[in-house]
């Protein structure tokens, strides 16, 4: 954990999508108080337009179990030393969030909710960062199959946008060159 905050501009430029975690548990409480913190993401008529379905600990396992059903092809058939590589990429998170928002059926709202949602998200990556607790933001297509819905409890009129794994690394991969404004900024009467 950093004993002093970062910037918010060191923040922005220094988190990483961390994909390849180091297997340690990242503590429940800390889980949610980088949940408390980011509700703070702006959205539009303060509707707060999200909830979340959080696994740590023990919960862990049970996700393993649906991750591996949903996202394994053929697991059954895999020997278990290949079920096991197959299955890192998700055993070695130290938590998972789920983000939940609702379908509104007016298009402006739901493209508010969806980016306050995004919002949320992104001050989730920073402030779990912020801890030495790195993130990826996935987005897998079984976040729409009847049977993880149905495990996340989630209600006709919702969606799952998104699967934030959560945890700790043991190395820190470089970061891609971005574009710069004049790449993607015109002025306007120009």
């Amino acid at each position: 954990m950093n004993e002093q905050s970062l910037s918010v501009r060191d923040a922005v430029i220094q988190r990483r999508s961390i994909k390849k975690f180091n297997g340690q548990p990242v503590d429940r409480e800390d889980l949610l108080k980088i949940i408390d913190d980011a509700v703070w993401a702006p959205n539009h008529g303060n509707r707060e337009p999200w909830r979340l379905v959080v696994a740590g600990g023990e919960e862990l396992e049970k996700v393993f179990v649906l991750l591996r059903d949903l996202a394994v092809p053929k697991w059954q058939e895999l020997s278990t030393e290949a079920l096991a590589a197959q299955m890192q990429k998700f055993t070695l998170a130290g938590g998972y969030a789920f983000m939940i928002v609702p379908e509104d059926p007016r298009q402006k709202e739901r493209l508010e909710d969806y980016a306050a949602a995004s919002s949320f998200l992104q001050n989730m990556q920073l402030l779990a960062w912020d801890k030495g607790i790195g993130s990826c933001w996935k987005t897998p297509g079984f976040l729409d199959a009847p049977k993880f819905r149905e495990a996340l409890n989630v209600q006709p009129g919702e969606r799952v946008i998104a699967m934030l794994q959560v945890g700790y690394f043991d190395e820190l991969p470089k970061g891609k060159q971005r574009k710069t404004s004049t790449d993607i900024v015109t002025i306007f009467g120009e």
